[in-house]
């Protein structure tokens, strides 16, 4: 039935149905979980949540990864051929794609060294786009510009942001507001789960700044990392990213809708590195302009959080216009993890250029460049997929209004795209 059955192993293949035609797209969703939940036992954050069945999950010591590529080669060549409605399509071209990238993880993890853009390509299902130096320099000329003082640019932003940090026992409530005035903008145009929840955990010794840790039935655990001050400006971002309408949100409309109602148990996992991170990361982003346009965040900051943080509200309009410019550098990042990598610049170098690219100080970009070494070109999601997402939103939505924007942002969510099948 298949042609690599016959080095597949037994106990595996007894399972399955013996004739093509009796093969569905549920039971390779099915083998697909407990594939990506054995790999898992290779690789401590590939499985970032997963929702299903207790039994599913592995009960014995992790399989070689020969064996498991064997089986992720067999399902994808068998979900190749196995037919599925007009309905299903999507749902078909999206699991293609994802045990796809399964594969070319498997073979990372035997030691298949890719490159930053061949990683991209085939875990992520795109590429980062060229940066142009020139333009990243422009832009920290106009920034320089902007900003008072004679010290180097790097130091002079990082001079400007120690004004704006939010007091240690003022985070909380803070942060609080701005998930609050989030969650309730989100549900004016998303109809949010009735059991849906978070917690926040304060921590510290991390490589990223906030995380949600999806725990299934509309749950998550929402963290801050304190290693480094809160800036005033970053608390609606995560916010919106990690909780409303980003990760947590995201997460409690696909076990709502494709879990619980459809019964497409491939949404019960999540593999963090894979092509389904472009959009949650990019959907996370762009929901922050999305919830809170340009002039709304202004006030909003500046008439409740500022004065919650203890900071002038004063300072809130010169907030707006810095943070504009530091977004013309997003793709820095990218172009330094490419060149790190790809073993084109030293890690000093690299530290260096997050310095002049990303502004941050010493500290901030020794951790960042942690966060590339663990998690490789999961950096493209986050701008990348931003920009994609927002693109998206705009072409689908039927008119420029909030409203059409939410409508398009809220059915895609639902319905999940990766990456090419945006562009499409």
């Amino acid at each position: 039935m298949y042609s690599i059955l016959s080095v597949y192993y037994d106990d595996i293949v007894d399972t399955w149905p013996r004739q093509l035609e009796n093969m569905t797209l549920d039971f390779i969703a099915q083998e697909y979980v407990k594939l990506v939940l054995l790999l898992g036992q290779h690789h401590t954050d590939y499985v970032d949540a997963y929702y299903g069945p207790d039994n599913w999950s592995p009960q014995t010591k992790p399989r070689p990864l020969a064996e498991l590529l064997i089986r992720a080669l067999t399902l994808s060549e068998t979900l190749n051929v196995v037919g599925c409605n007009s309905q299903q399509k999507q749902r078909k071209q999206l699991l293609v794609i994802q045990l796809n990238s399964v594969i070319s993880f498997i073979r990372m993890l035997q030691g298949n060294t890719l490159s930053f853009q061949e990683e991209s390509r085939q875990v992520y299902d795109t590429y980062s786009p060229e940066v142009d130096t020139k333009q990243l320099d422009s832009a920290l000329a106009e920034l320089n510009q902007l900003l008072p003082g004679a010290n180097e640019l790097n130091q002079k932003l990082n001079d400007y942001f120690q004004a704006l940090i939010v007091p240690t026992d003022k985070v909380s409530s803070v942060f609080s507001a701005a998930i609050t005035e989030a969650k309730n903008r989100s549900k004016q145009y998303i109809a949010l789960p009735q059991t849906e929840s978070f917690k926040l955990e304060l921590v510290k010794d991390q490589v990223w700044s906030g995380y949600n840790w999806y725990k299934g039935a509309a749950h998550s655990v929402i963290q801050l990392n304190t290693d480094f001050p809160l800036h005033i400006h970053r608390a609606l971002d995560l916010a919106c990213h990690e909780g409303y309408p980003g990760h947590h949100l995201f997460n409690s409309l696909i076990e709502k809708h494709l879990v619980n109602e459809l019964g497409w148990m491939e949404y019960c996992i999540y593999p963090l590195f894979s092509p389904i991170s472009l959009l949650a990361e990019g959907s996370a982003n762009y929901g922050i302009e999305l919830t809170f346009p340009p002039s709304e965040r202004l006030s909003f900051e500046r008439d409740v959080l500022f004065p919650l943080a203890g900071i002038a509200p004063s300072k809130a309009d010169m907030l707006a216009q810095v943070r504009q410019q530091v977004q013309k550098l997003a793709y820095a990042d990218n172009w330094v993890a490419e060149h790190y990598l790809d073993g084109k610049i030293t890690k000093e170098q690299a530290i260096e250029l997050l310095m002049k690219y990303a502004l941050t100080d010493k500290e901030k970009s020794t951790q960042r460049i942690r966060f590339i070494e663990a998690n490789r070109a999961y950096v493209i999601n986050y701008n990348l997929g931003q920009d994609l997402v927002k693109n998206y939103v705009e072409r689908h939505a039927a008119s420029d209004s909030q409203e059409a924007k939410w409508q398009a942002f809220s059915t895609l969510l639902k319905n999940p795209k990766t990456a090419s099948m945006m562009r499409a």
